[in-house]
């Protein structure tokens, strides 16, 4: 579903814990980090699209959440060719995103990467929220760093760390690249058969564009 413009309806979710450290997620058999995010279907509702999402990427329900804030406009990105299907250049340009910020009210165990059998992510991991911009999908940055500046000033008043994103020189993104470099333990959900691909862009040609 496009729309004039070309442009596919989506959501964006940024998912926080106690801390005000958010859930990200390694997209299968890659090294590239993202938020959860998913499509919009026809007569959904931007919200009824991100309950659905939040279940079918990491395995939360609607009980296990409560929404912050939102984005209050589309935000957009545009793909570039070598991503998008060959039967689809010409007509899909991108996609344009509600975001949602969401803290989580449940324990971690109630995430679940394998919630359906088309798993996006195969390891995750609590990150502060100036999430590491070098580590996602270049063309995708722009709407991360507009996303995350627009919501920060709804987090929960117990950080009250920096709350400008930095993008030439953050601590966050000192550490940015493998998992071994973040400086954490990394929650890994291998699906059977799953391996890592030393492409960083494996992976997006299958998504994007359908």
């Amino acid at each position: 579903m496009l729309d004039r413009e070309g442009f596919r309806p989506n959501v964006g979710i940024i998912l926080l814990n106690q801390k005000n450290q958010v859930f990200w997620g390694k997209r299968i058999r890659t090294h590239s980090w993202q938020f959860p995010q998913g499509g919009i279907d026809r007569g959904e509702t931007p919200e009824q699209a991100m309950i659905r999402e939040l279940h079918e990427e990491v395995g939360l329900k609607q009980e296990h959440v409560r929404i912050v804030a939102r984005t209050r406009d589309w935000l957009r990105y545009e793909v570039p060719d070598r991503f998008i299907r060959r039967d689809a250049r010409g007509f899909y340009k991108g996609q344009k995103q509600i975001w949602f910020l969401l803290q989580m009210v449940a324990p971690d165990h109630h995430l679940n990467l394998r919630a359906t059998d088309h798993p996006e992510f195969d390891a995750w991991r609590w990150n502060d929220y100036w999430v590491p911009l070098d580590v996602v999908v270049e063309f995708k940055r722009g709407v991360y760093e507009m996303a995350l500046t627009e919501l920060s000033r709804f987090l929960p008043r117990q950080d009250n760390r920096n709350r400008h994103l930095r993008t030439g020189h953050h601590p966050a993104q000192e550490n940015s690249g493998m998992p071994k470099q973040f400086g954490a333990v990394i929650n890994m959900e291998l699906p059977p058969g799953a391996t890592f691909d030393p492409d960083p862009q494996a992976g997006l040609r299958q998504r994007e564009g359908s």
